[in-house]
């Protein structure tokens, strides 16, 4: 009886001491997923009734500042250039509809902040948002479709699973693989401009769904089609510095027909956010071939970003190649995408805690009060300072909801490894 008492007891110690031992949350991710919290079940709130997500908040310009940015003529831009928002509409929340590109992370960043904080009123926002979504599935006139499917109902597969969800996912790969061609070897990703077949770095994200895609169904036409774009993009896109294109053109034989920019500085810089999309898919697409040429161009290229940011808080300005100056905006965005793909880098390679390490500073940035947004303020974002699309006079120095997503992302893959 007493071997029985003293056995019990020491496994009473034994659990108390795991539990003493157990790593503490740090008080600033604490901290930034309080305010997540607040701000997103504020906005989830405040527009239940509108059927329509989250976007930005509305911003204008001026063509003077962003002639010092793009240090060009204003009329190589000028024709380009969106029209400013009314005057009423600045500072205020921008919305958009379900067919847009960017419609996805809102829902997105719900479930991935239900998954940090275990908070169920979290789970109803992030399903009733994401079913909100449910139409897209037939849509067929954007590549888009992997960040707008992928991160609501993709994010849903994962904790809160059903075959309605499995469908959904596999009939908008399906859509977008429609849009590959087989002769040129990449999926197309605008229906409008000058370009004969566009393709843009951005596109790299869209493959995981079709990863998914074939999970899902066992088929690997999906798969195939993911690292057929992957292959292809890897050839055309990058110059020999690791520094990605934006957009790059192909003739219907497979010719590149143009190498340049749409929303970056000009057709030779180093577009912030494109670096960070370029990194991001090939480490994504290490993960799911565990073809070492994508691994060593994921390494490549985010080498090449920590070299080439130099602000002192690892937030990039909107381009590489931007003037740097205290009005050079920022593109919390770029960090956002470029920390989680770096924390999933770190894990592949023997020497990921520089990779780590890089990360954690641009959080611990993100996460400080330059950034991340008081409660009740910053119009329910998350984040302040991203950048949409400079050269256009559109969402310059703003919060985005795609800034958010990559953030909450980031976090939570902190958080597992630490």
């Amino acid at each position: 009886m007493k071997k029985v008492f003293f056995l019990a007891i020491s496994a009473i110690i034994g659990l108390a001491s795991c539990k003493n031992n157990a790593p503490q949350q740090e008080a600033w991710v604490n901290n930034a997923l309080d305010i997540a919290s607040y701000q997103l079940k504020t906005t989830a709130s405040e527009i239940a009734d509108s059927a329509k997500l989250p976007r930005s908040i509305w911003t204008g310009y001026t063509t003077d500042f962003l002639v010092s940015q793009l240090e060009r003529d204003a009329k190589s831009f000028q024709n380009s250039l969106w029209a400013n928002p009314s005057a009423d509409k600045l500072g205020q929340r921008r919305l958009c509809g379900i067919y847009d590109w960017t419609s996805g992370f809102f829902p997105g960043s719900l479930w991935y902040l239900y998954e940090l904080t275990g908070d169920n009123e979290l789970k109803e926002q992030a399903i009733k948002y994401t079913n909100l979504l449910n139409p897209v599935r037939y849509y067929k006139d954007t590549h888009d479709l992997g960040f707008m499917i992928n991160c609501s109902y993709g994010n849903a597969l994962r904790l809160a699973p059903n075959d309605t969800i499995k469908n959904v996912l596999i009939e908008t790969a399906d859509n977008l693989c429609l849009r590959f061609d087989p002769k040129i070897g990449c999926i197309r990703s605008w229906d409008f401009g000058h370009w004969n077949f566009p393709v843009i770095i951005d596109n790299m994200m869209n493959l995981d769904l079709l990863f998914s895609a074939s999970k899902l169904t066992g088929d690997n036409k999906y798969r195939e089609v993911a690292i057929t774009h992957a292959q292809t993009t890897l050839k055309h896109h990058f110059r020999p510095d690791y520094t990605s294109y934006h957009v790059v053109s192909y003739h219907n034989d497979g010719t590149v027909e143009s190498q340049g920019t749409h929303q970056g500085k000009n057709d030779a810089s180093a577009w912030s956010r494109g670096q960070g999309w370029a990194v991001y898919g090939y480490t994504a697409c290490y993960r799911e071939t565990q073809d070492t040429l994508f691994l060593q161009q994921a390494v490549s290229i985010a080498n090449m970003i920590m070299e080439r940011v130099k602000t002192e808080d690892l937030i990039p300005y909107w381009d590489f190649d931007a003037p740097a100056g205290k009005d050079t905006p920022r593109d919390a965005s770029a960090a956002c995408v470029t920390a989680s793909a770096l924390l999933e880098l770190s894990t592949l390679v023997p020497d990921g805690q520089k990779y780590f390490d890089y990360a954690e500073q641009q959080l611990k940035s993100l996460s400080g009060k330059g950034y991340l947004a008081d409660k009740g303020k910053n119009q329910g974002y998350i984040l302040e300072h991203s950048t949409g699309s400079l050269p256009h006079g559109s969402e310059i120095d703003t919060p985005l909801n795609y800034a958010d997503y990559y953030y909450l992302e980031a976090m939570k893959r902190y958080v597992d490894l630490r």
